[in-house]
């Protein structure tokens, strides 16, 4: 019996020994430390009164203390929150960013002017859209080439696309711009890409496949929370709910998703059912409010291009820190639909803000079958639209997209109905509309109205550098033409032309490498 109980007690003793060193292993396993930091970008120039954005990486990104303090070497010139400078006054200071887990430091030279800095047009160029046929967008089968050309002034002379521009190949021209960079969901439909139009070549810079929410070519919005988080949103499949994404851009990782809270709309129109969201809706961060807005109606997915319209459209009013909460929902009784919402605003300008943060969206009222444009407005701080505001008054036709200029203008595409409304009929025109009082003035050069150009689903225009850049097809000219439009001096000027049959669908200004 004793000879037992002894080997009873060495057992348990051994089982005990065990146990200590299995949880003393798991207590030793090393976590990772930090090897170092850096700073993007390493130089800023401010104007006194302005801020600029800094990004801490913490080297590796899985380490186990992430976190870093920032500081200023001079208070009295710029200040520092979170890796936001403030401009204090004229002068240098240096920011540094230094690692709560090693001390690891990096640094950027702040200066800042009492001035705004001149602006270096030649760290940009223009990238165009155009297509071999008349309509390119959506679902035309024309050929979609882009090419890269450093300015658009007249002096140029005439640009040859034949032999220099690029195909797209299973890119769609619909999509999401940003710094050098281009973002969208291929023809694949399996994941999202980052790409770079490179010496007239698409380059493809990274992926990354989807996980659980999936998404189609062209059918989504988006919104831009910072430079590098984008947020995605579409329905689903069947439409019958809506998705999200929260990506990180920089290196093509998705961070969060989601379904948004909100019900399908109840039907307004009688003997009519709504049986799916509107495509992509409209998706806008609104930055000086710090809040998401998502513009979307119901459709009865009978007919057409996925069913009629059988609601109002309606805003969702989110927190973009948990999309998974829907802060609020109101029903628009001031238009139908929002301009765009078939394909978010993946080709054209449907919302603008100005500069004190007024949110302004280029809707339609369908009366008798005639689409009649519509520019409305939510204040900064509110989240409804201003039932006294309508930026574009006793309207000639359909407003297709909105641009701010910056001193109360806005630079609007629009389709003059009493010239066709068909959609690559020429009855598209510019004009610049008085966002006080919704005077809209047409553009002209050399005593005549821009010409009409074909082609609904289009972004034919870009400001750049306090101008606004148009191209415009007609049907008298045998090139494509570029208008330059200044905002300060409120005058037109030709710019280049584009040799051969191709047709202006999109313009973007993009960063050089």
């Amino acid at each position: 019996m004793k000879k037992f109980k002894f080997v009873l007690l060495a057992f348990m003793t051994t089982m005990m020994a065990f146990s200590f060193t299995a949880c003393s292993d798991d207590d030793d396993v090393e976590e990772l430390t930090v090897t170092g930091v850096t700073v993007n970008p390493t130089s800023l120039e401010l104007k006194e009164g302005t801020t600029g954005s800094l990004t801490a990486t913490v080297a590796p990104s899985n380490a186990a203390v992430t976190s870093v303090t920032w500081s200023t070497s001079d208070e009295n010139v710029a200040t520092v929150d979170k890796g936001v400078v403030t401009a204090v006054a004229e002068g240098a200071a240096t920011i540094t960013v230094k690692t709560d887990d090693g001390g690891f430091t990096a640094t950027c030279s702040v200066t800042v002017t009492k001035d705004a800095p001149a602006f270096d047009e030649s760290k940009y160029h223009f990238d165009l859209f155009l297509t071999v046929g008349k309509h390119g967008g959506m679902s035309s089968q024309n050929k979609t080439v882009v090419n890269s050309i450093g300015k658009l002034t007249a002096d140029i002379g005439t640009i040859s696309i034949k032999g220099e521009g690029t195909e797209l190949g299973e890119y769609s021209m619909e999509s999401i711009s940003k710094g050098k960079y281009y973002y969208q969901v291929p023809s694949s439909n399996d994941r999202f890409v980052k790409y770079q139009i490179k010496n007239n070549q698409v380059v493809e810079v990274a992926s990354c496949p989807f996980k659980t929410n999936t998404y189609k070519v062209r059918s989504y919005t988006h919104a831009w929370l910072d430079d590098n988080t984008l947020v995605i949103m579409a329905a689903s499949g069947d439409a019958s709910k809506v998705l999200w994404s929260k990506l990180n851009a920089d290196n093509m990782s998705i961070m969060e998703e989601g379904t948004l809270d909100i019900p399908l709309p109840v039907s307004e129109v009688e003997g009519e059912e709504t049986k799916k969201f509107s495509t992509s809706g409209i998706l806008t961060y609104n930055e000086k409010a710090g809040k998401l807005y998502y513009f979307y109606y119901g459709k009865n997915g009978v007919s057409g291009r996925g069913g009629k319209t059988t609601t109002k459209f309606y805003t969702a009013v989110l927190n973009p820190a948990d999309l998974t909460k829907v802060e609020k929902i109101t029903r628009n009784s001031l238009a139908d639909e929002m301009a765009g919402s078939a394909y978010g605003e993946l080709m054209q300008n449907c919302v603008m803000y100005d500069e004190e943060g007024n949110l302004y969206l280029a809707a339609t009222v369908i009366k008798d079958d005639i689409e009649e444009g519509h520019l409305l407005r939510i204040k900064k701080g509110e989240t409804d639209f201003d039932p006294d505001y309508d930026g574009y008054p006793n309207a000639d036709g359909k407003l297709l997209t909105v641009q701010n200029l910056g001193n109360g203008k806005a630079l609007a595409y629009a389709r003059n109905d009493a010239a066709g409304t068909a959609i690559d009929s020429y009855s598209h025109y510019y004009s610049i509309i008085d966002l006080a009082t919704g005077e809209r003035t047409r553009l002209v050069f050399g005593g005549k109205e821009l010409s009409y150009s074909g082609g609904r689903f289009s972004q034919r225009s870009v400001v750049f550098n306090e101008k606004a850049y148009i191209g415009v097809n007609t049907e008298a000219d045998a090139n494509a033409i570029i208008y330059i439009y200044d905002t300060k001096t409120g005058t037109v000027e030709k710019g280049a032309e584009v040799a051969g049959e191709f047709y202006f669908d999109m313009i973007r200004v993009v960063e050089n490498d």
